[in-house]
């Protein structure tokens, strides 16, 4: 764990990323103590007001403060990131294990399903899904959740299939441990290194996906704020209000950014050979 800390310490991009991901949860989990404005709010007075001191990122159609929507929004997209890799994790981890553990007929009837679910293109096949369903925050969590844990599943078969094998495994076996304590307490804990990896390269997916949903009409429906409705309602009245479309855009750009570059260096940071080579060649260019 030293080493682990010590290693990610020494990537400054990583840590970072780190940073402006823990100053987006604070902000969010903040909202409503730090929002200057109600965000459901309108305000006919100030309809598109441009950034001013009153309103920091300006006003939209109906006159709501922007800033308040984007704090607000904040807390829509980082529940969507959180609770949706939650669910993929949690279906990839019960199906990965079995795959790895019992192999044979087990392990062929998970790799086919995984198959059968990378054959469609994930984001057509959300909007197949959402199709026959009520857009709202829970649905959006739940549908992206059951649509993205392949990875996590073939992650972990891989790890149990290595591990499986370890003199601890067979130790355990030999003495007649049951296959539920010790996929849980022997091989799991050795496994989960990647899987806290894809797990933080997760949650930006997730952020991005709900983003193009919302702004398709098809996510979290106003007036709950979200970033990806935000741009929606500004590429109504782009050349009149480029503050609708600039600030959430680049607020999505810096959270999947700064979350994929924590990944980045917690995956590095976790790889003992990464380690090596970076001691051994004095870094990766970062």
């Amino acid at each position: 764990m030293n080493a682990f800390w010590r290693a990610l310490s020494k990537n400054r991009l990583a840590l970072g990323g780190g940073a402006v991901v823990l100053t987006l949860a604070v902000m969010a989990v903040a909202a409503p103590l730090v929002a200057p404005h109600d965000p459901h709010k309108p305000d006919t007075k100030r309809i598109l007001e441009a950034p001013s001191s009153r309103h920091w990122l300006g006003t939209d159609q109906v006159g709501r403060d922007v800033l308040s929507r984007m704090l607000y929004g904040a807390r829509v997209s980082l529940a969507v990131g959180f609770v949706s890799v939650g669910i993929a994790t949690a279906i990839g981890i019960a199906l990965g294990s079995a795959a790895g553990y019992h192999g044979g007929t087990v392990d062929a009837a998970v790799m086919r399903l995984v198959d059968l679910m990378l054959v469609f293109p994930r984001f057509f096949l959300l909007l197949a899904v959402l199709a026959f369903l009520t857009p709202s925050i829970w649905t959006i969590m739940s549908v992206i959740g059951l649509t993205g844990w392949m990875g996590v599943a073939r992650l972990v078969r891989a790890e149990f299939l290595a591990l499986k094998e370890r003199e601890f495994v067979i130790w355990s076996q030999s003495v007649g441990a049951s296959a539920v304590r010790i996929i849980w307490r022997h091989i799991l804990p050795n496994a989960m290194a990647p899987v806290l990896v894809a797990m933080t390269l997760g949650i930006p997916a997730a952020i991005l996906t709900e983003s193009g949903l919302s702004f398709l009409g098809l996510g979290v429906r106003p007036p709950h704020a979200t970033w990806g409705n935000i741009l929606n309602d500004g590429k109504e009245v782009i050349e009149l209000a480029w503050w609708l479309s600039v600030y959430p855009g680049v607020a999505i750009l810096l959270t999947v950014l700064s979350y994929n570059l924590l990944g980045e260096g917690i995956r590095d940071a976790l790889d003992p050979r990464l380690r090596q080579s970076v001691g051994r060649f004095g870094g990766r260019g970062r």
